[in-house]
């Protein structure tokens, strides 16, 4: 039996060239995870002491402004915070007018009407922003119901080797990336900066805005007014939370279908649209302008406004 001696050398081309990718590749990853390093860790090593470091933290974190903004923004004072957006006014501001200026160009140059630059504006400078917001709050609970089973795993193991429970909590601040790390950490320097133990995970659950944290908080405080065995109680709220984040991705899972449903059943008629006008743009060209086709589409829009808020309901399963 002969071997074609191009075939075999290609193969070991191909073999060299994937191997080559692949420690690549880890190196990258292990580098990448060495980097990282929670925000709060960086924000330590350029200020000195305990209080300067809380208040630094508080200031990025929005904390110290709730007040000025008052009662009447309070839910958007909750969204900055849960988001774990840097807060800066002055960059936010500049933000915000770009945005709004882009939105107002993009309707003037969609609509090619002039009168519709005010939506533009109103569109982009106040929705794009909240719905950012919303998008990072996500994001970051997402990721606190990942990290939160193995952050009290961090503090069981720490109390069982005999650390007390401020020492367990900055051992998490220092050994887990954000969002979990800079939270634990935040607590552990208020407790540090005088707070009790209650007051810190209380504060820590106003900032987080996530259920599992709620309980943890619960938890610690339960066990502070009640007494009992504080490794034993962890021990079952990690085991709690690893069941709920599983019932989520089940909940998830069973879901799936109606969300892909009306994916499909809304992108549906923007792409045939799309596709007509590129290949027929007099198709709709000869007949836009006439009262009962905008009137029409409007109808139609709307309808498909309500079947998503309905789809939307069904699958909006909440544990």
């Amino acid at each position: 039996m002969k071997f074609d001696t191009n075939i075999i050398f290609l193969i070991l081309i191909f073999a060299a060239v994937f191997t080559a990718g692949q420690a690549a590749i880890g190196l990258l990853t292990v580098a990448t995870q060495k980097r990282k390093v929670n925000k709060r860790l960086k924000v330590a090593e350029r200020v000195d002491g305990v209080s300067a470091l809380v208040m630094e933290l508080r200031k990025q974190r929005g904390l110290n402004a709730a007040g000025e903004r008052g009662k009447r923004l309070r839910w958007l004072s909750d969204l900055i915070v849960a988001s774990g957006v840097a807060y800066d006014p002055k960059k936010w501001t500049l933000y915000v007018l770009g945005a709004a200026l882009a939105g107002g160009a993009a309707a003037v140059f969609l609509t090619k009407n002039l009168v519709m630059f005010v939506p533009g504006v109103v569109v982009m400078g106040i929705g794009g922003p909240i719905a950012f917001l919303k998008f990072k709050v996500g994001q970051r609970a997402k990721a606190l119901g990942h990290q939160l089973p193995q952050a009290l795993e961090i503090i069981v193991r720490s109390l069982e080797a005999g650390h007390p429970v401020p020492t367990a909590i900055s051992l998490v601040g220092r050994e887990m990336v954000d969002p979990i790390g800079s939270e634990f950490g935040m607590a552990a320097d208020e407790i540090a900066y005088g707070a009790t133990m209650e007051q810190a995970v209380a504060r820590m659950s106003e900032r987080c805005q996530h259920p599992d944290v709620d309980l943890f908080a619960a938890t610690v405080r339960l066990q502070e007014r009640a007494g009992g065995n504080l490794t034993g109680l962890l021990k079952l709220n990690a085991a709690t939370v690893r069941d709920r984040h599983k019932m989520r991705l089940k909940i998830k899972a069973a879901s799936s279908e109606g969300r892909a449903s009306a994916l499909i059943l809304t992108a549906a008629p923007f792409i045939a649209m799309g596709f007509i006008m590129i290949s027929s743009p007099h198709f709709y060209g000869d007949v836009i302008h006439e009262p009962i086709v905008k009137w029409g589409l409007v109808i139609l829009g709307f309808w498909m406004f309500v079947g998503n808020m309905v789809m939307r309901r069904m699958i909006d399963l909440r544990l």
